[in-house]
C-alpha cells in the first residue's frame, strides 16, 4: 500500500511526459504550429514583416520547449518529494539534481524520438533549451522556497516557532 501511495505522486509527471511524447510527433511540428501562430501574430500586429513573423514563431516555439521542461522539472521534483506541493517543506539539492537529471535524460530521449518522426527532426540545441527550462524552473522554485522560509523564520507558522532543522536546505529524507 505504501509503495502504491508513493507512485501516485508520480502521476502528474508521468502524464506530462506522455503529453510531451505525443507533442513530439508530427502533431506539433513546426509546419503545423506555424499555421495558427503566424495568423494570430499577423492579426495582433497588422503590417508585420514576414521575417519578423518567422522569428516570433521560432521564439514562441523555443519558449514553449523551456516551459514544458520547466513544468516537467517541478512535477518530477514533486514526485521525488512524495507530495503534491509545488514548494517543498524542505529543500534537498540531491533530489533537485536528480529531478534535473531525469529531465535531461527525457529531453535526450525526446529528441531521439523526434529524429524518427517524418515531420520532425532531433536537435541537440533543443536538448539544451529543454535543459535550460528545467534548470530555470528548479532555480525559481528554490528561490521561492527560500523566500517562503525567510518569511516563516521571521514569524510563526501555524502558531508555533520554526525549528532550525526545518529551515536547513541540506536535509533529505
Amino acid at each position: 500500500m505504501q509503495a502504491l501511495r508513493r507512485w501516485i505522486y508520480w502521476g502528474p509527471a508521468a502524464t506530462w511526459m506522455v503529453l510531451i511524447f505525443l507533442g513530439s510527433t508530427g502533431a506539433l511540428a513546426d509546419s503545423r504550429t506555424s499555421r495558427f501562430l503566424a495568423p494570430v501574430l499577423r492579426w495582433l500586429f497588422p503590417g508585420i514583416a514576414e521575417v519578423t513573423v518567422e522569428r516570433l514563431v521560432f521564439a514562441i516555439r523555443k519558449c514553449a520547449h523551456m516551459a514544458e521542461y520547466g513544468l516537467l522539472a517541478v512535477l518530477v521534483l514533486m514526485g521525488l518529494n512524495g507530495a503534491f506541493r509545488f514548494l517543498p517543506r524542505e529543500w534537498c539539492w540531491r533530489r533537485a539534481g536528480l529531478a534535473f537529471g531525469i529531465c535531461v535524460l527525457y529531453a535526450v530521449s525526446d529528441e531521439i524520438h523526434q529524429a524518427f518522426e517524418p515531420e520532425r527532426y532531433g536537435s541537440p540545441v533543443d536538448v539544451l533549451i529543454d535543459t535550460a527550462g528545467a534548470a530555470v524552473a528548479l532555480l525559481a522554485l528554490w528561490l521561492a522556497w527560500r523566500w517562503q522560509m525567510r518569511g516563516e523564520s521571521m514569524g510563526r507558522v501555524q502558531g508555533r516557532k520554526i525549528r532550525a532543522a526545518e529551515v536547513r536546505e541540506d536535509l533529505c529524507r
